[in-house]
């Protein structure tokens, strides 16, 4: 379902990722994990569509994300670290707002409505205004947003970030749910978290792919903190790792200010 083969993303003299590859199959919840200023950022910006890469191809559902970008798009629900809500909205207006940026009509609108409503728990809430909401209720808002056009791949960046134990165990809840028909990439910096529900690991450092692996073939009695650590050893200290976070957090500003 999406298929990522030798990715790079190269700013002036500065390689952010190289020959980034790896899979993720239908029905497949992938963690994607990584040190601060791996690269995952870059990567699943370049996934969704939401910045160029400068070598590699990306196949969404066997739609190239660059050069059939439209369709590949339809195929992807994305959701950023920070959901990109208005806060003066309602829930409702909001979520009508982004089925129709989805291109739902309007005979299948209110259905759909409907549906994320019910999915994502936000029923109670509907007619209050986003800006009023907790942050878990934020993101439930943001993770209905994405998905309210139905995709068959989800791209999630850091979906429970800054929230309390109890909302993350919702999201996580809900994530596990939606991944029952759906691939989804899910990059966290929580290892028990791609333990609890996801069925493979990606581990990118220094902009390198050093892991791929199906959890369940991981060694009997080894944690997947020892298999991070161990992924990540041979390149830590690489002088580029605090130029990725600048980097990153460079781009965060530029998409701020769109």
């Amino acid at each position: 379902m999406i298929e990522v083969k030798n990715l790079t993303k190269i700013y002036g003299n500065f390689v952010a990722i190289k020959d980034v590859t790896f899979k993720a199959t239908k029905g497949e919840i992938l963690g994607f994990l990584g040190p601060n200023g791996a690269g995952k950022t870059t990567t699943m910006r370049i996934i969704s569509g939401f910045m160029p890469a400068t070598a590699g191809t990306v196949l969404v559902d066997e739609l190239d994300i660059f050069t059939q970008s439209l369709e590949a798009r339809r195929k992807i629900g994305y959701l950023p670290e920070n959901p990109p809500l208005y806060n003066e909205m309602r829930v409702e207006a909001y979520l009508r707002f982004a089925g129709k940026l989805r291109g739902i009509t309007r005979a299948n609108l209110e259905g759909a409505l409907e549906h994320v409503l019910e999915v994502c728990g936000l029923k109670a809430v509907s007619t209050r205004i986003c800006g009023q909401l907790s942050k878990g209720y934020r993101q439930r808002v943001g993770l209905a947003g994405s998905i309210i056009h139905d995709p068959p791949v989800l791209i999630l960046d850091e979906p429970t970030i800054g929230l309390d134990p109890r909302q993350i165990r919702d999201i996580r809840a809900l994530i596990r749910d939606l991944g029952s028909n759906r691939t989804i990439v899910l990059s966290t910096h929580i290892l028990p978290e791609v333990s609890q529900i996801c069925d493979k690991v990606v581990i990118i450092n220094e902009g390198h792919v050093v892991l791929e692996e199906n959890l369940a073939k991981l060694p009997a009695g080894t944690s997947l903190e020892d298999v991070f650590l161990s992924a990540i050893a041979h390149e830590r200290g690489h002088p580029d790792a605090e130029a990725e976070v600048e980097l990153e957090e460079v781009e965060a500003g530029r998409s701020s200010a769109q």
